[in-house]
């Protein structure tokens, strides 16, 4: 078990740095996500890893060490329901909103890629659809957005969600893994963002995902996020978080089944989350 203070100083830097929630006490974790980073860096033990981050503040060191303690659970398909109300509603309509100028759609947290994946893997089957449809993707952990871009999958994470049908239709065998046919990787554009930064140059978005993310953060970190997120929405957007998260303080349901919000207008005609921003 690594030292109490050792824990404390994780959490501090995954707040500071992430927004992240870590719980110092939860030593297995701590210990089972970044002791890889420790061999990997080439250091003898996690703790002489944390002494040096603590020691020479080294920027690299501490953006693995953060990466290492992000959610990285992610699977294709996950609420396949959501990407049916997806496809299927919420993009229609925004695409006839737009009187014919298209829309923006960003993945927010897409992890090592399943999620903005399975849209673009649904959007595929809408040709006229997915023509009006940019997608984007982005992810804290560079590492996760490296493996996101490549689209190759292992067996067992191919098998997580993914129907046999899509596995057939949008995957090509290389090997021992599954790789993202290039006609499904072409649809996006990838870049890095923090969430906890500022992430205005990136434009304003139609549609913007960001499912099952606020649960891992601090309640200042959610309070910035969401600010930053509904500040990047168009007036007619609309923010999809996950099913059990709520933003009661920030937007409005539209459909709470697929966990489709919109942010809330004020009677001055403005958006009450930039107001409150």
């Amino acid at each position: 078990m690594i030292a109490l203070e050792h824990r404390e100083f994780v959490a501090a830097l995954c707040a500071a740095r992430a927004g992240l929630r870590v719980d110092p006490d939860r030593d297995y974790l701590i210990e089972s996500r970044l002791g890889p980073v420790a061999r990997r860096e080439g250091f003898g033990s996690l703790t002489e890893f944390l002494d040096t981050v603590r020691r020479l503040d080294e920027p690299r060191l501490i953006q693995a060490a953060v990466e290492a303690m992000a959610p990285s659970e992610s699977t294709f398909f996950r609420d396949p329901a959501v990407f049916e109300t997806l496809v299927g509603e919420v993009l229609p309509d925004l695409v006839r909103a737009s009187g014919g100028a298209g829309v923006r759609a960003w993945c927010a947290a897409c992890g090592t890629g399943q999620e903005v994946y399975s849209l673009a893997m649904r959007l595929a089957d809408e040709p006229a659809l997915a023509g009006r449809v940019e997608l984007f993707a982005s992810d804290l952990s560079e590492r996760s957005l490296e493996k996101a871009q490549a689209g190759l999958y292992s067996q067992f994470e191919v098998q997580r969600g993914l129907p046999a049908r899509r596995l057939v239709d949008g995957f090509e065998k290389q090997g021992e893994l599954f790789a993202i046919s290039p006609r499904i990787r072409q649809m996006i554009r990838w870049r890095r963002v923090n969430l906890m930064e500022d992430f205005s140059v990136l434009g304003r978005f139609d549609l913007i995902l960001c499912r099952n993310v606020l649960g891992a953060m601090t309640g200042e970190a959610r309070e910035r996020a969401m600010a930053g997120l509904t500040g990047a929405l168009t007036p007619r957007g609309r923010l999809v978080l996950g099913l059990s998260e709520s933003a009661q303080a920030w937007l409005d349901p539209v459909d709470p089944a697929a966990g489709v919000h919109a942010a809330r207008i004020s009677e001055a005609g403005g958006s009450a989350a930039r107001s409150a921003a």
